[in-house]
């Protein structure tokens, strides 16, 4: 058995199997650290490791029947711990802890940790400095304040003193406008961590966050975690629920490391994104499960303005041994993706009740910037997934989004507005019980999507398959069982692709300048 350290910090380590399943491991197994029993029962290909000693080496057995793995590892070193309880913390569930809170964070000596014991500390928006890391213990529940007038708001935009550049800081759907601060924010800091086996509630369901949510009421909703240029920065092993609008919403950020969150927002929350990182560069989203009201997670680089002031793309992106469930779509990239998605790999994922599996969408109107490439989506198991591959260059968001500029099939003039797709592989799939659509590619006929390649996928549809919209645009009908519709693309591969109980034409194809399969 292979087994590798994802991440060490001071208090806790994450680690992974090597194996070739996707979510769970191929069998239950023991951990053993330093000789004594410390996981009885391990059951997914990522786990972790609590209540470390800093500056401390250790030696880690996993022992599944008669196969087993060993390995070496140290954790961080720690400059100073500062209990968080010593700054007048009541756990109770009522007391408002904000400023104590923040005071801990405030007065944290570099290379410290804030440790806060178990309890529920009621608290509004808190903001950590760089060289720290904050330590929730098992039992620990950080809880929202529900009076969006005790959360402070970041500006959209922030003027320059030389009255010609501008700064830009609070966001919402790809645009810098006013929004209330996140409950966790890290902001122009580097060298963060967030961890522990506590939970993070932003208790949205509690206040009036969902109310009218397309309007704004003050500011814009918050996020549960949110950073804005900020560089080495991991969230590990926490439990995230309930929050306001997306969840965890890494912006202009480098270094960033998602490691084994359990995140779940109620499935009729709006806007509850699971992870969406936007505009950032080098982000590992490993061993995460995800249970949300609407996308599980989504590549993002902004709105046209961003993405062209800005010009940040989203790249160098690994997501792997992810269980996502029940959102919208499993992986997405866009709508918001104005400054382009790159290198972005998706391995051994399981998609469990998605709308849709991978979901690109997109829109004229996004931008030349807007370009998707270097995509590899493999082996990746869907299970009652509806539609499990839907690219749609035609999506219908914004107040436009169903008029005639968006949604015409006539070509119209390239400009710099205009989105391209590059190559997507998607490799060694298995997809069983889908309904709509197999497959749903819809690219622009002014600008087709470049290549879609496709090989050793299977997709199953389930026998009592009902009928839905694959992808939403203006004249997708109702369809079920469909195996692949595809228009507007230069080209596409399939090999060794298998497509069992669909109904109709295989292949409904409509301007496709290339075709291979076998």
């Amino acid at each position: 058995m292979q087994l590798s350290l994802v991440r060490a910090t001071t208090r806790s380590a994450c680690f992974e199997l090597d194996s070739n399943t996707c979510y769970l491991s191929p069998a239950r197994y023991e951990v053993f650290l330093d000789g004594k029993s410390a996981i009885q029962e391990g059951k997914t290909n990522v786990f972790s490791l609590f209540s470390l000693e800093p500056a401390h080496r250790y030696h880690l057995e996993v022992v599944a029947g008669d196969d087993h793995g060993v390995l070496d590892f140290e954790t961080e070193t720690e400059s100073y711990f500062v209990d968080a309880s010593r700054y007048g913390l009541a756990g109770d569930g009522v007391t408002d802890n904000t400023p104590f809170l923040q005071a801990a964070l405030a007065t944290c000596p570099p290379g410290g940790t804030v440790y806060v014991p178990a309890g529920t500390y009621r608290t509004q928006s808190l903001f950590l400095r760089s060289d720290t890391t904050l330590y929730l213990e098992k039992g620990c529940t950080l809880l929202g304040g529900t009076d969006r007038r005790s959360y402070p708001i970041l500006p959209g935009v922030l003027p320059c003193a030389d009255e010609e550049h501008e700064a830009y800081l609070g966001s919402w759907e790809g645009n810098p406008l006013d929004c209330f601060a996140g409950l966790i924010n890290v902001i122009h800091a580097r060298n963060v961590t967030i961890t522990g086996e506590g939970c993070i509630n932003a208790n949205a369901d509690q206040g009036d966050w969902y109310q009218t949510p397309k309007v704004r009421r003050i500011a814009w909703r918050p996020r549960l975690f949110f950073t804005s240029n900020a560089e080495n920065v991991t969230l590990h092993g926490l439990e995230v629920c309930n929050s306001y609008s997306w969840t965890i919403h890494p912006t202009y950020s480098r270094d960033v490391n998602i490691l084994q969150l359990h995140i779940h927002n109620h499935a009729d929350t709006p806007n509850t994104d699971g992870i969406d990182p936007e505009s950032c560069c080098n982000v590992n989203i490993i061993g995460d499960y995800v249970h949300v009201g609407d996308d599980c997670i989504a590549l993002k680089s902004g709105k046209l303005f961003l993405g062209t002031v800005m010009h940040t793309p989203c790249e160098n992106v690994i997501i792997r041994n992810c269980c996502l469930s029940r959102g919208h779509g499993g992986l997405v990239i866009g709508s918001e993706m104005s400054g382009g998605v790159k290198n972005v790999t998706v391995t051994q994922c399981l998609m469990d009740h998605t709308d849709r599996g991978l979901r690109v969408k997109t829109r004229r109107g996004r931008g030349k910037n807007a370009v998707i490439d270097g995509l590899v989506f493999r082996n990746v198991e869907m299970r009652h997934v509806l539609t499990p591959f839907v690219i749609n260059m035609f999506y219908f968001c914004d107040p436009d989004g169903k008029s005639d500029y968006v949604q015409s099939h006539d070509p119209l003039p390239l400009d710099d507005a205009t989105p391209r797709l590059g190559s997507l592989t998607m490799e060694n799939i298995t997809a069983t019980d889908a309904e709509y659509a197999g497959c749903w590619f819809s690219g622009l006929p002014e600008q087709p999507i470049d290549k879609v390649v496709m090989d050793h996928v299977r997709i199953h549809f389930a026998p009592k398959a009902r009928s839905g919209q694959a992808a939403m645009m203006c004249g997708a009908d109702a369809v079920s069982k469909l195996a692949i519709h595809a228009e507007n693309v230069r080209q596409i591969c399939l090999h060794h692709v298998r497509i069992e109980g669909y109904q109709g034409e295989r292949l409904q194809f409509t301007n496709v300048q290339s075709f291979e399969e076998d």
